[in-house]
């Protein structure tokens, strides 16, 4: 760990003979102070390491501009496509963004929350990683008054402004659509079900299974972290049951592809002998072959409609207490993957 010294600009008055203040107006380019000293006293900042103590400033402020925002990763294309719709209404209201992962931990989660906090953000946007379950750690932000909205992977907690997808609706629909043609033993690989997204989707299935009078063979369920390799080991496992399942409804469209590709490799043949369908509209939904049935998740959408709600209430728009689920629609998208009947 190292011991070195936080250069402040008393350190700097003090080696060029100058006072506080003639520093402090130096470094910011005062045009009071001659520019021989300014030069000497920047040289001497830049030389020395001197950073400007901006949570300082901020405390003198009250207000930092920066918005905190805590993701389970950054290499999500549904994240990705959240934070495109984010900053095109936080930039222009004058705030910036600042983004860190957990990693999918709840400890990685936990340390960002403490540094979101130190770093005395105006507000707080958080999707949970996949093993949280307990959302204490950000407590201190509304102990303080600071807005916390959390998206897609929200807490079951009702006093929270939240922002999530009609998951359960929405996975109804994509299990009609595969029952409608011609599926009856219908697979389906969920991710960890603690969490609202995979929870809502697994009974929306669920559901369309009983309302089709079909029976739900927990057999055909099947839980991973919906990987890319996961759905590999997906496909083998369907492959060794029996009766061979006619469908497979992944939980996301990367684990989706990768078991479709897999099926087809062992010469199973898409739709025909199994239909499959993802959920999230990724771009892998549109690169394999036959294309993926999945369903539309606008993230820029979601990104614009959580930035516009904190924007104004960090302007005074709305209450200073909010709480509140606000539902954004979904589309199912029938591709040939699961299309085996005309019309």
């Amino acid at each position: 760990m190292s011991n070195k010294k936080h250069i402040t600009i008393y350190d700097i008055a003090r080696e060029l003979q100058l006072s506080a203040a003639t520093v402090s107006r130096s470094l910011k380019n005062s045009p009071s102070i001659s520019q021989k000293t300014r030069q000497l006293v920047q040289e001497t900042a830049t030389r020395k390491g001197y950073r400007p103590n901006a949570v300082a400033s901020n405390l003198r402020r009250q207000k930092t501009n920066t918005i905190g925002m805590i993701v389970p990763r950054l290499d999500s294309y549904f994240i990705a496509t959240v934070l495109a719709g984010f900053e095109t209404v936080i930039n222009p209201a004058g705030y910036h963004l600042i983004i860190s992962q957990s990693f999918e931990r709840v400890e990685k989660e936990i340390a960002n929350a403490i540094t979101m906090f130190n770093s005395r953000v105006d507000a707080l946007i958080v999707s949970l990683a996949a093993d949280t379950t307990d959302t204490s750690h950000f407590d201190p932000f509304i102990a303080k008054g600071v807005p916390v909205f959390y998206f897609d992977r929200v807490p079951k907690k009702d006093t929270c402004r939240k922002f999530v997808l009609d998951n359960f609706e929405a996975s109804v629909a994509l299990t009609s659509h595969m029952i409608e043609q011609g599926c009856r033993k219908i697979v389906h690989i969920s991710g960890n079900i603690t969490k609202n997204v995979y929870n809502d989707r697994l009974n929306g299935y669920k559901k369309a299974l009983v309302d089709h009078g079909l029976e739900v063979n927990h057999n055909y369920i099947i839980t991973n972290d919906l990987s890319f390799q996961s759905g590999i080991e997906a496909a083998e496992k369907i492959l060794s049951l029996n009766p061979l399942p006619d469908g497979v409804f992944a939980a996301n469209d990367m684990c989706a592809a990768a078991c479709l590709q897999t099926l087809k490799e062992k010469g199973i043949r898409i739709p025909d002998d199994i239909a499959v369908a993802g959920f999230n509209n990724d771009p892998v939904s549109r690169m394999v072959e036959p294309r993926l049935t999945t369903i539309n998740y606008p993230g820029d959408l979601m990104g614009k409609l959580v930035a516009t709600s904190l924007v104004d209430k960090l302007n005074g728009k709305s209450p200073v207490k909010i709480s509140g689920t606000q539902i954004i629609k979904s589309e199912l998208l029938k591709r040939g993957s699961t299309c085996r009947i005309n019309g």
